[in-house]
């Protein structure tokens, strides 16, 4: 009887042991879940955050929708919080861009190569549409 006691006591460490890397093993997986989930919905269903980035495969952003703070540049114009939606490609080349501020919005389409671009805006009640092609010259511009 004092044989199998060694045994007992070694099967029972390997069952420790076991336990113990099939504990470290769910605690990986439910912290990687954890970080790339999102955050839950609030009791009304609607998902709410500052901003949201959607990544491919390879964790390349192809998608954003940001909130830019209101800014000032060097010539003392100004620009008011502005909200950004772009569409970005596989190499990182932002080809769509929907934009919405308080005094006015704007889209811009641009193609996936090349300098081409349509652009429509208006800001403070002017709008204006421009055409360029892919030689970066600008062919149409309203007004």
């Amino acid at each position: 009887m004092t044989s199998r006691l060694p045994l007992q006591l070694t099967s029972i460490a390997v069952t420790l042991v076991n336990l113990a890397i099939l504990l470290a093993i769910v605690g990986v997986f439910v912290a990687r879940e954890r970080a790339v989930a999102a955050p839950s919905a609030a009791p009304d269903g609607i998902l709410r955050g500052r901003g949201l980035q959607i990544v491919d495969e390879q964790g390349k952003i192809r998608a954003s929708i940001s909130i830019h703070p209101a800014t000032t540049q060097p010539d003392g114009s100004t620009y008011p919080e502005t909200v950004l939606l772009r569409l970005i490609t596989s190499q990182g080349r932002p080809v769509v861009k929907i934009a919405s501020s308080e005094d006015g919005s704007g889209i811009a389409l641009s193609a996936a190569e090349g300098l081409a671009y349509v652009q429509l805006q208006t800001r403070g009640g002017n709008p204006r549409a421009v055409i360029v092609d892919g030689a970066g010259k600008e062919i149409s511009k309203l007004p």
